[in-house]
């Protein structure tokens, strides 16, 4: 979107119960992932409607840089407060597994797994729920693809429309949409 509708939605921007609030963006923080962040609005489209025809109401969404962005935080954090310690392997994992597990993050083979987006929503009975979906390219092979199956994140494969213009004018969408539903 532009910096003008970002500005709009942070003026008008509302906070969750738990003092989170959804975080907006205006331009590309990454160009040339443009088609996969294009394939990841449809995946995300799919999973909100999908929870909606279940009664839920989505609340937050949270890209996957946003994710990494606290995890390496944490580790900053924990390595400056054992700054002058002897490292100890173990004890490491056990606090990147429970860093992990108190943000329903997997770890799968002692890494910890991202999605692509996560959907923060609370069901109609207000339990509050997470849905984390990740867009499956044809990049994803061996032990990569092995472990991100392992995950449980929602998995789509969006078509790419390789095959022809299918209608579409090949122009970029319009990036005051936003702007309109203010």
């Amino acid at each position: 979107m532009t910096e003008r509708g970002r500005e709009l939605l942070e003026r008008h921007r509302k906070t969750d119960r738990d003092g989170t609030a959804q975080t907006y963006y205006a331009g590309f923080v990454k160009p040339r992932e443009l088609s996969h962040d294009a394939q990841l609005y449809r995946a995300y489209e799919r999973s909100a409607e999908r929870l909606k025809d279940k009664g839920a109401s989505v609340t937050r969404v949270v890209l996957d840089y946003e994710l990494k962005r606290d995890y390496q935080r944490f580790l900053h954090d924990l390595k400056r407060e054992r700054r002058g310690q002897e490292q100890d392997a173990d004890r490491h994992a056990a606090d990147v597994a429970e860093w992990a597990a108190s943000r329903e993050l997997p770890v799968v083979d002692g890494h910890v797994h991202f999605p692509d987006v996560r959907i923060e929503y609370e069901r109609p009975n207000g339990e509050r729920k997470v849905e984390d979906v990740e867009v499956v390219t044809p990049h994803y092979r061996g032990a990569y693809a092995a472990a991100k199956g392992r995950t449980g994140f929602s998995s789509y494969r969006i078509s790419t429309g390789l095959g022809g213009r299918g209608g579409r004018s090949g122009r970029s969408p319009n990036p005051r949409i936003f702007e309109e539903f203010l």
